[in-house]
């Protein structure tokens, strides 16, 4: 998505956003795993609020980009899935983060 930045200076400038990271819930699991690094499903689930199916589709959409990867395992019987951020899903969230400053920069005051 291209946001336009408008001031004094470069009016009609144009910044490519991340549309991937930008929706709220894919940003808010990008934000997570940016910070803490990784995290196993049921915490994630319980830090952003989401379903467990709501979670699980903005997971896969990011796996599918290469931001984070999973891994699946037992715990004697029980499932146990952890969450990484991927290097590629830490150069994204960086670049969409100065991307977005670009943008507020240029907001008129």
């Amino acid at each position: 998505m291209a946001i336009s930045e408008q001031s004094s200076k470069n009016s009609g400038t144009m910044v490519e956003i991340d549309r991937l990271i930008h929706e709220p819930a894919r940003f808010n699991i990008m934000a997570h795993l940016y910070v803490i690094q990784s995290a196993d499903f049921l915490f994630l689930q319980k830090q952003i609020g989401l379903t467990w199916g709501n979670l699980s589709s903005h997971l896969a959409k990011l796996e599918k980009a290469g931001y984070i990867e999973i891994e699946k395992d037992f715990i004697g019987k029980k499932p146990h899935t952890m969450l990484y951020l991927s290097n590629n899903g830490r150069t994204a969230f960086e670049d969409y983060h100065k991307r977005m400053k670009q943008v507020f920069k240029h907001l008129p005051a």
